[in-house]
């Protein structure tokens, strides 16, 4: 039986994916079920998404489920698997830095490689102060060194989701740069310019930071091969992937109604067997 790589271990893999010269691509899971698949058809390592373990959850997004909720779910998925997992923790769901390290310290527990922290601050929904977010990372960069792990930080900047803050796109381009870098230099180790999907943009972006950046993948962005030919190191997709699951529970469910749909079950290749292999490895 192969040795299960321990939490350092994780972190450190997950450090080297950002740097093979090929594109990371983690289509963010909500689950162990999630998880364990991307595992079995080869992932290097799987990313939450925020919004997906929310609503299947029952929880709108925003930090809306409940902490210790969401670190038993985290706990779960990160034991579950031999890969890294990174988890979107939103904005650290703290209202100070007191805040931050506590929750940093129990994400931690959970075993996860990485995360995501955002700098939009939810009470008022417009962005941190670039000081104050520099101070959020690098106390999460203090309190991940102190337990030993190197974990990684992808530090998802909103300045495209708050565009009206912007009296044009070159002062939202030359923010995101500005906080990209800033990032950088407090101890991030990716830069997530969440909704940036202008391949120039991204481009100038990359170029500048000199850091590995991650995009969302969107029907807005471009594709992967073209992200990665702008120097893009990771795509992720949000609530992409449960979209997609859920979309296709519905159309069955909806032929059903009309006594349809046999033929999506006689040809659906996941096996109660599969789904055993999954959960039991």
């Amino acid at each position: 039986m192969a040795i299960k790589p321990t939490q350092v271990e994780k972190a450190e893999q997950l450090h080297k994916l950002h740097y093979t010269g090929r594109l990371l691509i983690l289509p963010n899971i909500w689950d162990v079920l999630g998880a364990k698949l991307l595992q079995d058809i080869g992932y290097a390592a799987v990313a939450t998404a925020s919004a997906a373990i929310a609503y299947a959850n029952g929880y709108n997004d925003g930090e809306h489920i409940p902490f210790n909720e969401l670190l038993h779910i985290l706990k779960r998925i990160a034991g579950s698997v031999n890969v890294p997992v990174t988890a979107d923790i939103e904005s650290g769901y703290a209202a100070n830095e007191t805040e931050l390290e506590q929750n940093i310290q129990q994400l931690i527990k959970t075993g996860i490689a990485g995360i995501n922290i955002e700098d939009t601050d939810k009470p008022t929904n417009s962005l941190l102060h670039l000081d104050i977010q520099c101070e959020r990372i690098k106390l999460i960069k203090k309190v991940a060194l102190k337990n030993e792990v190197h974990l990684f930080i992808n530090a998802r900047t909103d300045t495209f989701i708050h565009a009206k803050s912007f009296v044009s796109t070159q002062q939202q381009l030359d923010e995101t740069i500005k906080r990209g870098m800033a990032y950088k230099a407090a101890g991030a180790d990716c830069f997530y310019p969440i909704l940036a999907h202008n391949i120039e943009q991204l481009q100038t972006i990359v170029a500048a930071v000199n850091m590995p950046v991650n995009v969302l993948l969107t029907p807005a962005s471009p594709g992967p091969d073209k992200l990665q030919q702008a120097g893009i190191t990771r795509v992720s997709l949000g609530p992409g992937f449960l979209k997609h699951a859920v979309k296709a529970m519905k159309d069955l469910a909806i032929k059903l109604q009309h006594h349809e749909g046999m033929e999506d079950i006689a040809g659906n290749n996941i096996t109660s067997e599969y789904l055993k292999h999954l959960s039991l490895h």
